[in-house]
């Protein structure tokens, strides 16, 4: 069989709803996720209606549109739509939070190793701005439960501890943490919480009220296949006064009374498309509607089908799993042998390793593989949403196996 029928071959009886190139085996849905044609053309028709009279939409129709969109998104994770304001990914929620706060030199802000690199990045930069201190705390990795991720956590916490920036799920290392564990553990030793939520929205359920995190961002483009540009902030009550967006515009100063101040500096901040925040209800209504049971069924049909292409690439490969089952969502990340003469410095998230490049290019497969920690380290992540099937992770371990013996 030739690699082209390998690929037809594979794909989910549902791949046929999203617009996929046929000749791609997308095993990296985690990364940028993959819109639904069905949003897309929402997401036209805001468009059009946006540029038949743009005065009329940006004046009069889009602050409905908006609260209409807020309250889909309010019901899926569990929040009050107060509390909830849009941003464009986590990356921006994660700036407007920290460049938020006042910090004082010597103020700590405790990180975790398996931080995306981003988010680690705006710490950094507050921290060196502010004179405060960034204190990273190792999580180790194989992890055999998740009291060992509690205890790495609150290791390195003291009492000039600010702000507790944790993820979710963790994005190099897929591992679902003990958010809510964690996020109380903190609240009594005085430490508020900043949750990157990158991947939680659409793969695991959410209850963000009763989470009770100061702050917590995620994004509606990946598991819950809004178009980009689509994210939010979730700001318990307490702590919105002095938050602000990561661009200050006209909210800023408007005496406006009618409407939470979180919304009114965070829905405009200037001229944009905001065409991906309201197609998030449209996205919600698709996947509810994809397969017998709603988001719930895909939820949990996406997390078996994670756990099915981890176990044909361990058991092909002759590699082990990196957490317990119960640990992973829809993503799962695998270690691979160590790299013979490898690069002496990690490969920037922004680039592309060598090996994953050959698997694009000889066998049409993309899934993302790169140094984690550090070289020589390599880890492969697969992701599983309604358009892959078992098929591919089983050409994936086929591809990668002769792949691995000739480097």
């Amino acid at each position: 069989m030739t690699d082209s029928n390998h690929k037809k071959l594979a794909g989910s009886r549902h791949a046929a709803e999203w617009p996929l190139d046929p000749d791609i085996v997308l095993l990296n849905h985690g990364s940028f996720g993959a819109c639904p044609r069905a949003v897309l053309e929402a997401q036209r028709q805001y468009r059009d209606r946006m540029e038949r009279n743009p005065i009329g939409f940006f004046m009069r129709e889009l602050e409905p549109l908006l609260e209409e969109s807020r309250r889909a998104l309010a019901g899926l994770v569990r929040a009050d739509a107060e509390d909830l304001a849009f941003v464009r990914n986590v990356t921006e929620g994660v700036n407007s939070v920290l460049r938020s706060l006042r910090l004082e030199p010597g103020d700590e802000l405790l990180v975790t190793d398996h931080a995306y690199n981003a988010c680690r990045n705006v710490v950094e930069y507050v921290a060196r701005r502010t004179g405060a201190k960034v204190v990273t705390a190792a999580v180790p990795l194989p992890i055999r439960s998740a009291g060992e991720i509690v205890e790495s956590v609150l290791a390195p916490v003291t009492e000039r501890t600010r702000l507790a920036l944790l993820d979710h799920i963790a994005s190099p290392t897929a591992v679902v943490f003990p958010t809510e564990r964690l996020v109380a553990e903190l609240d009594r030793r005085g430490v508020d919480t900043l949750v990157d939520g990158a991947h939680a929205p659409g793969m695991i359920r959410l209850d963000l009220d009763r989470l009770g995190a100061a702050y917590y961002t995620g994004n509606c483009h990946k598991w819950l296949c809004a178009p980009k540009g689509a994210g939010f902030l979730h700001v318990r009550r307490d702590r919105q006064d002095g938050l602000h967006p990561a661009v200050i515009s006209h909210g800023y100063n408007s005496e406006r009374c009618d409407r939470p101040r979180l919304h009114e500096e965070f829905d405009w901040t200037g001229t944009d498309d905001p065409s991906a925040w309201l197609c998030v209800a449209d996205a919600i209504r698709f996947l509810d509607h994809l397969i017998d049971g709603g988001l719930e069924a895909l939820m949990q049909r996406n997390h078996e089908l994670a756990l099915c292409g981890q176990r044909i690439l361990c058991e092909r490969l002759g590699l082990t799993p990196s957490c317990p089952d119960e640990m992973l969502g829809s993503m799962a990340a695998i270690r691979l042998p160590d790299e013979p003469g490898g690069p002496a410095h990690r490969i920037h998230p922004l680039r592309v390793h060598p090996l994953q490049t050959q698997l694009q290019e000889q066998s049409g497969i993309e899934v993302p593989i790169y140094n984690w920690p550090a070289p020589p380290r390599l880890v492969l992540r697969i992701s599983a949403h309604a358009y892959n099937s078992a098929g591919q992770y089983e050409r994936l371990a086929e591809v990668l196996e002769r792949l691995l013996k000739t480097s």
